[in-house]
Order: C-alpha cells, then sequence, then structure tokens
C-alpha cells in the first residue's frame, strides 16, 4: 500500500521537463519503429507509423499504477489521460515543438507526412468517455487537426562555405565549412552538433535556404531538386533570438501568422481555429491575452517567447535542429547525428551509433559520461577521461615532445586531424554511396518542389487588411504613451501662452503670428521625420523573417506598414492645434480652422515620407539619424522666415523643403482675404504648395520601397 502511494505520487510529481523528454523519447521511438514496417517502395523512414510503434510509445510514456486502492481510480484516470494525450502529441508533434522551446537552440522544420487518421483510431487503447487531461496542470488539450503535407526528403553532399574577410590593405577568405555530407528525411530528426565556430548555424541556414552559396560549392537537394522559392513556404525557421511585436498578445500574434500563412482553401474561421489548437498544444492557454513584451515592456516569460516563435513539427516532418549539449535521454532519440568541428565532418549517421564508432577508432569514454558530453570534449580535441588510439599515441611519440600537453595528451589540433582522417577513410565513402540510392518519388512530388510559383496563404488585399490591423495594434501602445501626449500638449500650452490672443490687425502681431506659424511648420515636419525613421531599421528583423517565409508581398507589407501609421499621426495634431488655433486667436472661423489643419496634416505625411526614405535607405539608426539632423536643419534654414532673399546657387533647396511650402500655406490660410503679401510672400489660392506636399508625399515613399526592395533582393540574390 505505502510501496503504490509512493509510487503513484512519485510519477503525479513529475515536473513538466520530465514529461516533455519522455514525450519526445516516445514520438522519436516510433518514428524509428516505423521504419522496421514500411512497406516496399517506400524510405527507410517513410514518414507513417504503425500500429504496434504507436502503442509502444503509449505504454511507455504512461504512469504506472498504484497499488493502493484509494489511489486506484485517481492513478488509472490520470493514466489514461496521460496516454491518450501522448498518443494526440504524436500525431501533431506537440513532443519535438516543447523540446524545442526548452532546449533546442535554432531549428527548422521541413513539411511533411502526418499520421493516418484510420492509424490513430486504430490505436486507441481507450474509449470516447476518458477526458484526455494534462496530469501536472488537470486541464483538457484539445486536439490539433492537420492536414497532410508535402514530404521532403533532403540530400546535400561536399557542402562547403567561405567568407572574405576585409582588412584595411588586403582581403582574407577563410573556411567556414569542408565537404559536408549528409541526408534527411520526413519522419526524422537530424542534429547538428559541434563546438562554438565549427560551423553550425551556417549550415542549418544553407539547408534552409537562407544563405545563398555565392561563395560555396557541393549540392544541396529537395526531392532531387534545387531549391526553389517554392519552399520558402514550406521552411519553417525557428531562429535563436526571439523575433516578435512586443505589444500583441499571444493569440493575437499566433491569430495574424495563422492568416498569413495557411493556405487560401481553409477560411478565416478555420484559420482562426488552427491557431487556437496551436495555443493549447504548447501549452500557452494561461498566457493568451499577455503581451509578448520584450526589452522595454512587461510580458510572458522567455519559455514562452519561444514557443510563440516554434512552428509545429508534426510527425512525418523532416527536422534539423542545431543544439549544443543536450541530456543524455534526449541525445538517444535523435535519429540521425552530424558532429562538426573547425568546419569539418567528424560524424554523419545514426545518433545511437556514434559511440560505437569512436570507439572503434579507439576513443572510448573511461567514465559513465553523457553521450553528447563525449562526443562535444572529441571535437573540441580534448581527450580528458578519453582513451587515446594506438595510432594517435605512435604518432605523438615519434614527434618532437613539445608537441604533447602537460598531462600526456595530444594537442587539439592533432586531435581534430586524425578524427577527419578516420571518418574520411572509414565512412565517408559509405554514407556517400547511400546517398546515390534512388528516392521514393514520383515525378509529381518532384515538379512540386521545382516549381517557381510561389503559393500565398492570402491574396493581397487580405495580407493588406491583416497587415494594417497588426500595425494599428502593435504601435498604438507607442502613439498614446503619456510621455508623447505630455510632450505635445505642453508644448501646445506653452506656445498658447507665449502668443496668448495675439492680433492678427498690426503689422507687428502679423509678424508675431507669421513667427507661430513658421514653428507650427517646423515642429510637425521635425517631429514626424525623427519618428519615422525607426519604421524599418527597428522592424528589419521581423521583415526579413516573415519575408524569408513567404507570408506576405512586399507591397502589401509596405503600403499597410506607411498606411497604418496614419490614423495614429494624425489624432495629437487635432489635440495640438485645438489648445494652439484658439489660446492664439488665429483666424476664428471653421473654413480657416480646417484647412490649417489639413496643411499640417499634408506636413506630416510628406515628413513621415522622409523619415520613411531614409530609415529604408540606410537601415542604420546612427547614420539615418545623422542624415535627417542634417537634412531637416537645412529644410527649417530655407523655409523663407529666417532669410528672405536666398541666393540663387542655394534657393533651389527651399522648393525641396516640405517647411518652405507649409510656411507658406498656412499664410495664405490665415491672411488670403486680408492682404495680398505677408512677409514677401504673396497669398494666392495656393495651389502650387499643395502640389509640392502631395509629390513629396509619394516620391518620398517610392524611394523607400524601392530601397527595401532593393534590400530583400540583395539578401535573396
Amino acid at each position: 500500500m505505502e510501496k503504490g502511494s509512493h509510487s503513484s505520487s512519485t510519477t503525479l510529481a513529475r515536473t513538466k521537463s520530465d514529461q516533455l523528454v519522455e514525450t519526445l523519447a516516445a514520438a522519436f521511438k516510433s518514428a524509428r519503429q516505423s521504419d522496421q514496417q514500411t512497406p516496399p517502395g517506400t524510405s527507410e523512414s517513410g514518414g507513417t507509423l504503425s500500429r504496434k510503434s504507436s502503442k509502444r510509445v503509449m505504454m511507455g510514456a504512461s504512469p504506472r499504477r498504484s497499488s493502493g486502492e484509494n489511489n486506484n481510480t485517481y492513478i488509472r484516470k490520470s493514466r489514461s489521460a496521460q496516454m491518450k494525450l501522448d498518443l494526440e502529441e504524436l500525431s501533431s508533434g506537440a513532443a519535438l515543438s516543447r523540446a524545442s522551446s526548452a532546449s533546442l537552440g535554432l531549428s527548422f522544420s521541413f513539411t511533411g507526412f502526418t499520421v493516418p487518421p484510420d492509424e490513430i483510431a486504430d490505436s486507441k487503447p481507450f474509449s470516447d468517455d476518458d477526458i484526455p487531461e494534462d496530469v501536472e496542470a488537470r486541464t483538457c488539450k484539445m486536439k490539433f487537426q492537420t492536414e497532410p503535407t508535402l514530404p521532403i526528403y533532403l540530400k546535400f553532399t561536399d557542402v562547403t562555405y567561405k567568407v572574405i574577410i576585409k582588412g584595411m590593405t588586403s582581403c582574407e577568405e577563410r573556411d567556414i565549412l569542408n565537404g559536408i555530407t549528409g541526408a534527411v528525411n520526413p519522419g526524422e530528426v537530424l542534429a547538428l552538433m559541434g563546438p562554438s565556430g565549427s560551423g553550425k548555424t551556417t549550415l542549418l541556414n544553407l539547408l534552409g535556404g537562407r544563405l545563398i552559396q555565392s561563395t560555396g560549392g557541393g549540392s544541396i537537394t529537395y526531392n532531387d531538386q534545387p531549391y526553389s522559392k517554392f519552399l520558402k513556404s514550406r521552411i519553417g525557421f525557428v531562429t535563436q533570438d526571439d523575433v516578435l511585436f512586443p505589444h500583441l498578445t499571444v493569440k493575437e500574434t499566433l491569430m495574424y501568422a495563422a492568416r498569413l500563412r495557411l493556405p487560401k482553401v481553409l477560411t478565416r474561421q478555420q484559420k482562426e481555429k488552427r491557431a487556437v489548437d496551436v495555443i493549447y498544444e504548447l501549452g500557452l492557454e494561461r498566457c493568451q491575452d499577455t503581451m509578448i513584451g520584450g526589452s522595454f515592456v512587461r510580458g510572458v516569460s522567455g519559455g514562452e517567447r519561444k514557443r510563440v516563435c516554434i512552428d509545429i513539427a508534426e510527425v512525418g516532418k523532416t527536422v534539423i535542429t542545431t543544439i549544443h549539449q543536450p541530456s543524455s535521454r534526449l541525445f538517444h532519440k535523435f535519429d540521425k547525428l552530424i558532429l562538426l568541428g573547425k568546419g569539418s565532418l567528424l560524424y554523419f549517421g545514426k545518433a545511437s551509433e556514434a559511440i560505437v564508432y569512436f570507439s572503434s577508432i579507439g576513443c572510448s569514454p573511461l567514465i559513465a559520461m553523457n553521450p553528447a558530453e563525449f562526443l562535444l570534449d572529441l571535437a573540441n580535441g580534448n581527450l580528458t577521461d578519453i582513451s587515446v588510439p594506438s595510432e594517435l599515441e605512435d604518432k605523438v611519440q615519434m614527434e618532437n615532445s613539445e608537441t604533447e600537453t602537460g598531462n600526456g595528451k595530444p594537442p587539439p589540433a592533432v586531435v581534430h586531424e586524425y578524427l577527419v582522417e578516420a571518418y574520411e577513410s572509414r565512412v565517408a565513402d559509405t554514407e556517400k554511396k547511400k546517398l546515390m540510392a534512388p528516392l521514393p518519388l514520383d515525378d509529381e512530388l518532384k515538379s512540386k518542389v521545382s516549381s517557381s510559383k510561389r503559393q500565398w496563404g492570402a491574396s493581397w488585399w487580405q495580407q493588406y487588411c491583416i497587415l494594417f490591423c497588426r500595425g494599428i495594434k502593435e504601435r498604438k501602445h507607442d502613439y498614446f504613451s503619456w510621455l508623447r501626449i505630455t510632450q505635445v500638449l505642453s508644448t501646445a500650452i506653452i506656445l498658447g501662452l507665449l502668443w496668448w490672443q495675439s492680433d492678427s490687425k498690426t503689422i507687428r502681431g502679423r509678424q508675431d503670428q507669421a513667427g507661430l506659424l513658421f514653428f507650427i511648420a517646423v515642429f510637425w515636419g521635425f517631429f514626424p521625420v525623427f519618428t519615422a525613421i525607426f519604421t524599418f531599421p527597428q522592424e528589419r528583423a521581423m521583415l526579413g523573417k516573415e519575408r524569408a517565409a513567404d507570408m506576405y508581398r512586399l507591397s502589401a507589407y509596405f503600403l499597410a506598414r506607411t498606411t497604418s501609421d496614419l490614423p495614429l499621426d494624425l489624432i495629437l495634431p487635432v489635440l495640438f492645434l485645438l489648445v494652439v488655433y484658439f489660446m492664439a486667436e488665429l483666424r476664428l472661423s471653421a473654413s480657416h480652422f480646417f484647412l490649417s489643419m489639413l496643411t499640417v496634416f499634408l506636413c506630416i505625411v510628406a515628413a513621415q515620407g522622409l523619415g520613411l526614405a531614409i530609415g529604408a535607405t540606410l537601415m542604420d539608426l546612427k547614420r539615418a539619424t545623422t542624415l535627417a539632423s542634417v537634412t531637416v536643419m537645412t529644410f527649417m534654414l530655407a523655409g523663407g522666415y529666417f532669410v528672405k532673399k536666398v541666393p540663387v546657387f542655394i534657393s533651389w533647396i527651399r522648393y525641396m523643403s516640405f517647411n518652405y511650402h507649409t510656411y507658406k500655406l498656412l499664410l495664405k490660410v490665415q491672411y488670403q482675404d486680408i492682404m495680398p503679401t505677408v512677409n514677401g510672400i504673396k497669398t494666392d489660392s495656393g495651389l502650387k504648395e499643395v502640389g509640392a506636399l502631395v509629390a513629396m508625399i509619394f516620391g518620398y515613399r517610392f524611394l523607400a520601397y524601392l530601397s527595401l526592395r532593393k534590400m530583400q533582393l540583395h539578401c535573396e540574390a
């Protein structure tokens, strides 16, 4: 009785991380066991799960029963719920996604097969009366439904990559990857391991299509076809750093991603249902209405933020991940392993056979060690607590004694050379011959991968609407912060007090009002420029991430980004003018007030265009701020207030200045019917100034769009 109670309490008290590893273990184990039951004509890991392997997963991951009578019912229910939960997680890939959030650094997944529904139904050992519960949280979990997807067989042979380091007087080429060969099939997980600087991230970026082999060599094929733009939407890439909008909630973030990325054949309700399923699948239901947060915004925890970044990896997808030092239990669940050292391949093959291989070349652990720790020591050339191969011992003894380290072990460089030569002579040729075997694919699957036609999850108009709404929700917190509101209103009150009830009937009063109008033109020209400068440099990482996955067209993003700012940018100027206009007693009529407001609006939108163009062209905040400061100062000086008679050789600058045209328009609005000229400016209709501001609005934005397009083409070239 006591023993049973202790067993049940121990089982129920397991931490989430323990459940995570066990579930992951079951998922990976089933994927490997299915290899043995693959029908003829398919690959070694075809991506389907047998009924037998599914049952083994459930039995292996369920808690043990308690012999206690009082605990029997609860433990049986927990066991039933846990076993059903494991089956659902096996079909949806939650195990891998949760493990990624806990320990995987950089990973990306290729879409592949899903478990056939009849296989899942046949493998259910429990009745429908059992409620799937999370044993730790005791909350119901929703079933995650997915549609079959395209299988991807990835092969890469003799992949090399170099970078050019430019110095003051010379250029140097540095090898990052030296002839890396490997393969991974649907339903398999390939782990890339190695010390820092070994080339893991570079290889992952190459395989994911994030780097183009302009300075590299070798071949990378997907279903025997080269990389194409069609694959951009088929590859999910999880970066090491979280790239998310801090002011959006978890639910909003996943909703927008689902509406942009899921296929057009799904309705909006189906896409949103999928996003809700993902929330429950990742265990984020408790924080779904919490903002993501960031450096200056409090939000969800780091682990929850990482889970929001992860794409669901269903069983049957092709998964590649970099991982530094996993636990021993997690290591044994990987299907294949690549061990890198200084950009060279030290091992490629089944993860379960890695220790056997290194023992065969004389490198065996002398103490009980985590396999991952053992492999990293080898990749670093550290043979502490590892046997030294006889060939290496003889080689070191024949050389100068200075090549030995203080503990009698060979130096890391010698160890690295030995491991590279051993792999090349014993394993490399065999693995390359395996890659020559034909794939179980028909021409249709190959042609799909090689298609250059992109697949968008939404139409252009839908993309624009989604991004427009997302932009307003993300930036309304910044625009309506108390700091910005206080800044605008305090400036308006100070101006109203300085120009309190100014008189426009006298020459001195008109000169004073002209100074006020010029300050309004300068303030609402300066303020938007330095706000818009930060737009594209701050969103560059997000833009690159989402565009790399073909979530939307660049034109839809640009138009939504520039127009979603307008409703927000035009609210504070209204408050500003309501205070200044009536405190200074400018011309009190509805038409003159609204024309003055329209003039300020044109100035703001034109100034925004200049800021967007500078930011998109330079993509560097320091340089953009410097250039904007010089430009705005020049426009202000040439604005027609400080210098009435500008020399001819520099007078052309004033016609490019939105301050100049705004100032002239404000004067014409106030004094058009009163006097023919004010401060040397004719009070005509003002159509020229309006046309100039409209031209700036579209011209500056077109320049910004071309700069973004050039940046995108440069990144994809």
